[in-house]
């Protein structure tokens, strides 16, 4: 087990409901005329350098301020902190190979912790939990994986979730170049379901309603179902996180601290369902991801980040 050490760092009044809706908007310049409240490990003094690939409702950018779900959680723990943002856009493995290359502090958009990753890189608690998430248009209910036995189902190319669908009996697999692609077969009624990424779908269906679908939530499988069907692992919850450079522990520990902060004054919770989220899905944690945890990256005492 990997030491990993716990610092406090003093820092201002949680954000109220007003301030974390302008945050987007506002962060980085308040955060320049107020100056670092804390000393942390940055590239440069005063500012975290972020890399990101757009890819909304998780993050995007606009006229230099970060948007998204995980653009507004670190604009708030930034601003808090005192530091200014500075954004470079790259694709997902260029982000981050960034961080693991010490060229950005950090990167984000939806990056789910893995062993792997975290031996290369640092992970901040988990800003939201990402749950596996279907897009129905058929108007039936979907509480399992076994209940998706026969259906048409579509996803995009390239998706975990194509491993899914292949491993579901009697399903049969529609792929597509983009989300559109699925959403708009299943307005068509020719696929029943669609596996995207959760915010994707739920956000989607937020602002489209025309399309005539809705967001539904799976039990994940049991251990002995993966073992028979090995690409429902896929169909599991994952941890989110922050990736932060190797030599910036205290960046880290400085941003989980907020995470834990907005959690317990509930802009977090506004933050997700801003964003199309249930927080009932996306902030409470799945069974044996604290023990994930604990043997990789955290202390024993740590305690995952849950709403009541």
């Amino acid at each position: 087990m990997k030491a990993n050490s716990r610092k406090a760092f003093a820092v201002a009044a949680a954000l109220s409901a007003g301030l974390l809706a302008g945050c987007s908007a506002s962060s980085g310049d308040t955060a320049e005329a107020a100056g670092p409240k804390v000393e942390l490990t940055t590239l440069t003094p005063g500012t975290i350098k972020v890399a990101m690939m757009p890819y909304l409702p998780y993050v995007g950018e606009d006229d230099g301020k970060l948007e998204g779900l995980d653009g507004e959680i670190l604009n708030a723990a930034a601003e808090e902190l005192g530091y200014k943002i500075e954004i470079e856009q790259t694709d997902f493995s260029g982000m981050l190979s960034a961080v693991q290359t010490n060229r950005v502090d950090l990167a984000l958009g939806s990056i789910f912790w893995t062993p792997e990753r975290e031996e290369t890189g640092l992970f901040t608690d988990p800003p939201y939990y990402s749950p596996v998430a279907l897009a129905v248009g058929d108007g039936k209910t979907y509480e399992k994986a076994e209940d998706l036995e026969g259906l048409h189902m579509g996803t995009v190319t390239g998706y975990s979730w194509t491993a899914s669908i292949q491993d579901t009996p009697g399903a049969t697999l529609h792929t597509y170049p983009d989300a559109n692609g699925t959403f708009n077969d299943l307005k068509a009624d020719r696929i029943a379901v669609g596996m995207l990424d959760p915010l994707v779908i739920s956000y989607t269906e937020q602002k489209n309603p025309q399309l005539s679908f809705n967001t539904q939530y799976i039990e994940s499988p049991t251990a002995e179902e993966i073992k028979e069907h090995p690409g429902w692992q896929y169909l599991t919850p994952s941890m989110t996180g922050f990736y932060v450079a190797k030599q910036s522990q205290d960046l880290a520990d400085a941003i989980s601290e907020q995470i834990g902060e907005m959690y317990a004054d509930g802009s977090m919770e506004e933050l997700v369902t801003k964003w199309g989220g249930d927080p009932e899905a996306y902030l409470k944690p799945s069974p044996g991801m604290l023990e994930l945890r604990q043997a990789a990256d955290r202390d024993a005492d740590w305690a995952l980040p849950t709403i009541d």
